[in-house]
């Protein structure tokens, strides 16, 4: 038991007769843990880019809601009113009438 224990210590399966098949299994499973090594880096970078795209989203979303809510302002008649009021311009006293042209067939 302890000269195994030895042997494994001292490399000799590396080096004995029939050490092909370890240095075989040796590189496959060196192969195998780069490979997972890859994979993991892999996956965490595309966690990040996914929590960089969802933070920009929230900022998108939040300063197309400022500015759709600065146009309704906008938009309003009584703002509309007031800088045209400093052009001189003033609304109507009276309402608009329709004009209703018939057709003769």
């Amino acid at each position: 038991m302890m000269n195994g224990f030895y042997d494994i210590l001292k490399g000799k399966f590396l080096i004995s007769n029939d050490a092909f098949k370890n240095w075989r299994f040796i590189l496959f499973c060196t192969l195998l843990a780069i490979v997972m090594i890859a994979s993991s880096h892999s996956a965490e970078r595309k966690v990040h880019e996914i929590a960089k795209l969802n933070n920009d989203v929230r900022e998108l979303r939040s300063e197309f809601v400022d500015r759709r809510s600065s146009l309704m302002r906008l938009k309003m008649e009584s703002t509309i009113t007031t800088k045209m009021a400093d052009k001189g311009i003033k609304p109507s006293e009276t309402p608009p009438t329709r004009i209703v042209i018939k057709q003769n067939p």
